[in-house]
């Protein structure tokens, strides 16, 4: 295929403008605006592109999975180190942009779908044929992502909970839900016990909001969860140890024999002894308890209802 010089000159403009000149051009020639329902915030900082890369830590034999990749200024760089990028992007007008902006790169899918919707073993199956032979394992995976605000618990959820989970997640989130999820006991929450029951979170560094345009209205931090073999404590049930831990959190700021006999719908009096038998002062609160606590308190809680 003949490459015009017009095409040459805007490859070598997308690799060395400053990333707010290029991410202006773009929204200028495609006619685009930032989607506000869409929490459209475009990264707009060189030192922030390579933090997030860096903690990814790439890999010419690795599979990345890429969420609302935007303009495709992050796609390039993953697309540059990985061995091959899964770009997925709900913004149709954005998924169309990408397939032509991107499509020197002979290692991006551009899959135009919501990501809440796709299963990622099926889609890794899908992609698989595709992938060069650097890439030995097809179904093991990374995330990146520069995560809209609103989406960013259920993304979380969705890939730690999937039948095939990703061994880690980069992602860009509100800076106050990264300290929560990398909270310790003491400051413990549900958010936090779900995805460290999964993996081991971190926050990378801080990203203020100028470093997005438009710029949101709260700063950012760069989080990066790696993901554990098999869960953190051996829990045999997820969804009865979930439906524990949301009662222990249930009453805000309460006593965790109150919160528990609130959430379960129990007495104190069938709670209490409950507590004592996992060595759990009833005074305590949810947000002081570790995850093996849970974990031993869950274990109490199974045994008293296999013996009713």
């Amino acid at each position: 295929m003949k490459v015009t010089k017009k095409a040459t000159y805007r490859r070598h403009y997308l690799k060395t403008a400053p990333l707010l000149t290029q991410t202006k051009g773009l929204l200028r020639r495609f006619d685009l605006q930032a989607r506000k329902g869409l929490g459209q915030h475009f990264l707009i900082d060189d030192e922030v592109l390579r933090l997030i890369t860096s903690a990814a830590e790439l890999a010419p034999t690795d599979v990345v999975m890429e969420i609302g990749p935007g303009l495709g200024v992050l796609t390039r760089e993953l697309a540059g180190q990985a061995g091959w990028v899964v770009a997925i992007e709900l913004d149709n007008k954005l998924a169309a942009i990408l397939k032509q902006t991107l499509a020197s790169f002979n290692n991006v899918t551009i899959v135009n779908e919501d990501i809440l919707s796709i299963d990622p073993a099926a889609l890794l199956q899908e992609q698989k044929a595709r992938f060069p032979p650097a890439i030995g394992s097809p179904f093991s995976y990374k995330v990146v992502a520069n995560l809209p605000y609103y989406i960013t618990s259920p993304v979380l959820r969705h890939f730690l909970e999937a039948s095939i989970k990703p061994k880690t997640m980069v992602v860009m989130v509100q800076k106050e839900v990264a300290e929560v999820i990398a909270a310790e006991p003491g400051q413990m929450s549900l958010l936090s016990i779900s995805v460290q029951f999964y993996g081991e979170p971190a926050i990378v560094s801080y990203v203020p909001a100028r470093c997005f345009y438009p710029a949101p209205e709260v700063d950012s931090a760069i989080l990066r969860v790696k993901l554990y073999p098999q869960p953190a404590v051996a829990v045999t049930d997820k969804d009865s140890f979930f439906g524990l831990v949301r009662a222990g959190f249930s009453a805000s700021r309460k006593q965790i024999g109150n919160s528990l006999a609130q959430g379960l719908g129990l007495s104190k009096a069938e709670v209490l002894p409950l507590l004592e038998k996992a060595s759990i002062v009833p005074q305590r609160r949810a947000e002081t308890l570790t995850l093996d606590e849970w974990a031993q308190l869950w274990q109490v809680f199974t045994r008293m209802r296999e013996e009713k």
